[in-house]
């Protein structure tokens, strides 16, 4: 989708998403100690405020403006402190292993673009850093319900593991999220990695 395509949705509705930290994102982190974070593709800034609130020093990036007003605003009023910024992740440079901790939760780009944004991801992983992914995955297509319709934005958990270098990987698998009125739940694949502490 283009920049005003998300504009144009985040401006449609109070909270596009939920208010709430993502929960399978809750359950990787909450046992980390508080550091420098980076949430890319954060929209509405939901997770960045809620690591925020647990005392993590947090920069959240979304190239919808839109997206970026409501953050900076649902974060003045929760009285935490989150730098927001709107900038395209493609283009995108974060510094390189500057971050405990870097999340890209849900990001609807294609797999040119994602390698790219995912490459300088890893390398802002600091030494004895984790990075955590979670997106549609492949098979929601068929077997799961709601999300992009589009396979090329999809992806698997092997692909994403594969697409992390100098991260070691501590989780690759499919996670079922149940989704409000549906029978069925939505397939979503979470990647966990750690970055090395030299020796």
């Amino acid at each position: 989708m283009k920049r005003e395509d998300w504009d144009a949705r985040y401006a449609q509705v109070g909270n596009l998403w939920s208010a709430k930290p993502n929960r399978f994102l809750v359950a990787e982190v909450s046992e980390l100690a508080p550091g420098r974070g980076l949430d890319l593709a954060c929209g509405e800034g939901q997770n960045s405020i809620w690591l925020a609130g647990l005392g993590w020093r947090m920069l959240g990036v979304d190239y919808s403006s839109v997206a970026i007003d409501k953050a900076r605003g649902r974060a003045e009023r929760d009285a935490v402190a989150v730098d927001f910024l709107c900038d395209d992740l493609v283009t995108f440079e974060p510094e390189a292993g500057a971050f405990d901790l870097v999340i890209v939760l849900y990001l609807h780009i294609g797999p040119d673009e994602r390698r790219i944004v995912l490459e300088r991801a890893a390398s802002a992983v600091a030494p004895g850093g984790t990075f955590v992914f979670l997106g549609h995955d492949l098979e929601n297509l068929t077997d799961g319900v709601g999300g992009p319709s589009d396979p090329s934005i999809l992806v698997t958990p092997d692909e994403l593991a594969g697409e992390l270098q100098g991260l070691e990987i501590e989780k690759a698998e499919r996670v079922l999220r149940d989704v409000d009125g549906e029978e069925r739940d939505a397939i979503d694949a979470l990647v966990r990695a750690r970055r090395p502490v030299a020796a």
